[in-house]
């Protein structure tokens, strides 16, 4: 049954995927609607992040993790190189978990 399942979803992903090109030049969408879209991807991307940082299934997973997340959101901001965003976030948690700070 998984496998079935597994196909199933990996066709509709690839149709899906292969509507986008075929269909670019008979849909046209207004510029308004080009403005939201944009908008609810930046929301559904806030929204994510603020999930992942925040919860551990349905509990507040404490101060450690929302810092470090913080911690990576500003030098990200501040256009420091991946690996120093990466690094420094998880240095935060860490060095939190540790001092005793959940």
């Amino acid at each position: 049954m998984s496998w079935i399942a597994i196909l199933v979803l990996a066709a509709g992903t690839y149709a899906f995927r292969f509507a986008g090109p075929v269909l670019r030049e008979r849909i046209s969408v207004s510029e308004n609607v080009k403005r939201y879209l944009s908008l609810a991807a930046v929301a559904l991307l806030a929204a994510l992040i603020a999930t992942a940082a925040l919860l551990d299934g349905t509990s507040f997973v404490g101060i450690a993790r929302p810092a470090g997340v913080l911690v990576g959101a500003v030098l990200a901001w501040r256009k420091a190189p991946f690996v120093v965003v990466v690094v420094a976030a998880a240095l935060t948690a860490a060095l939190l978990r540790v001092a005793g700070v959940e």
